[in-house]
């Protein structure tokens, strides 16, 4: 298993001009630790709803790589939005899962994923181009030039540890965050 912090610095290192949206709690705490970056778009509610976000901007940004690093509960609360993914077929998308088999916002009950279901396997149902399971940090490399080959949808489920790290947190405050990163696109072109 992963140390979650350590796989998503690894994987935001030298991220370029990627386009990062967090699910809420773990996933954004952890991009926040990894670094601070005007294009993080972090999601503070809508449980379920990173994956769509990120799909609108990869439509919206066709030519930029754009991954949503979300949470195991957050992807099982979300499932239909693969199957929308899929279909849309938008090559500059990855959704990235930290899997730690726990509901963490909620207390740390037993997921599904925990119980067996297959992300990966749902991934590659709803027409991802790739989706893999990732165990381990000799992964990551490929991981992150996954991230910015142009051939997505992509999907990768992180089998993490189910760690209580302490939390490093963002701006809060939902439209500031959405003003920066808007000022960021406009002036990282």
């Amino acid at each position: 298993m992963l140390e979650r912090r350590q796989f998503v610095t690894r994987l935001l290192a030298n991220r370029e001009d990627l386009l990062v949206v967090t699910g809420l709690g773990s996933p954004t705490y952890d991009v926040a630790a990894s670094g601070e970056h005007p294009l993080n778009f972090y999601l503070w509610g809508a449980m379920g709803g990173a994956a769509m976000v990120g799909l609108g901007l990869a439509l919206a940004q066709p030519n930029r790589p754009v991954a949503v690093i979300t949470g195991d509960g957050e992807a099982l609360m979300g499932l239909g939005s693969l199957a929308t993914i899929g279909v849309k077929q938008p090559k500059n998308l990855s959704i990235v899962v930290l899997d730690n088999g726990h509901y963490g916002e909620t207390g740390m009950q037993p997921s599904h994923t925990k119980a067996g279901v297959d992300l990966v396997a749902v991934a590659t149902a709803c027409l991802f181009q790739h989706a893999a399971l990732v165990a381990d940090l000799k992964r990551v490399d490929d991981t992150r030039a996954l991230l910015h080959s142009g051939r997505g949808p992509n999907f990768i489920q992180a089998t993490v540890k189910a760690d209580d790290l302490p939390r490093v947190l963002p701006n809060r405050d939902g439209h500031a965050i959405k003003d920066r990163f808007m000022q960021a696109l406009r002036t990282e072109r």
